[in-house]
């Protein structure tokens, strides 16, 4: 389903991007932007946290309704800088042929708007065991690298999207290497992203310089090991990763 076709079937949201303005100016402090691509949206990041966190609640039935039907809200998992939690609010719309739900605003936990609601809901939730968010090494990474070259090329920065694919494959192998090694010394260095119901693992690539990461490696974790078979741009990494938290600073930054 194509992204934002779920929250728009459910509700109308006049001007999203302005609402979505409106969320962050009461959430604590965050960047919201592209550090490497631009974006028709102002804040990209979270234009698609919202959407992939609605998709979520939906899915694990954590949207409430007020007993007569006529208001429900969901957890954004967002806070303001006093640790407050943020919740999405929606009116019963009652146009005919319409989205059965309207925007309405956002609302901290303590708004009176929240008070029709006997319980509030909780953040959503993305794994059970909470080690799948750190790297094992004593797991070995077994990598498919001729994928990694012949169907992600062009995700490459230059010169390397245009090198041969041979001499490519060298320097991505050396990447990879050095990127096992330092997220054997320091377990942060993987950085935790959900996909398709899954958690997976990131790992910085660093091509030409090895304190700036290029792009990132992208791992699953098997019985034994992890398996490598693609990477992905920076700021698409980054919408993954910033599903589950904000990722801390070792190299993948927005």
């Amino acid at each position: 389903m194509p992204i934002g076709r779920q929250l728009y079937d459910f509700a109308y949201i006049h001007n999203f991007d302005t609402r979505l303005q409106e969320l962050a100016d009461i959430a604590e402090d965050e960047n919201w932007n592209y550090a490497h691509t631009t974006s028709i949206h102002p804040n990209p990041v979270l234009y698609y946290y919202f959407h992939h966190t609605f998709e979520r609640v939906q899915e694990q039935n954590k949207i409430i309704c007020t007993e007569d039907g006529s208001f429900c809200c969901f957890n954004t998992g967002l806070v303001t800088i006093h640790q407050e939690a943020i919740f999405a609010l929606f009116t019963k719309n009652t146009r005919e042929e319409s989205e059965p739900w309207r925007f309405a605003k956002f609302c901290r936990k303590g708004e009176h708007e929240l008070t029709r609601f006997p319980k509030l809901p909780n953040i959503t939730t993305y794994f059970d065991d909470p080690s799948c968010l750190v790297f094992d090494a004593r797991f070995e990474i077994r990598v498919n690298l001729e994928h990694i070259i012949n169907e992600n090329k062009e995700r490459f920065p230059e010169p390397f999207k245009t090198m041969d694919d041979y001499a490519l494959q060298v320097i991505v192998k050396g990447a990879i290497d050095n990127a096992k090694e330092r997220s054997r010394r320091n377990y942060k260095v993987a950085v935790p992203q959900f996909y398709q119901g899954q958690v997976q693992l990131l790992l910085p690539l660093c091509l030409s310089n090895p304190n700036i990461a290029d792009l990132a490696l992208l791992i699953s974790k098997h019985e034994g090991h992890y398996r490598a078979a693609t990477c992905l741009k920076l700021d698409m990494a980054y919408n993954n990763a910033r599903q589950l938290a904000k990722p801390d600073r070792e190299w993948l930054v927005p």
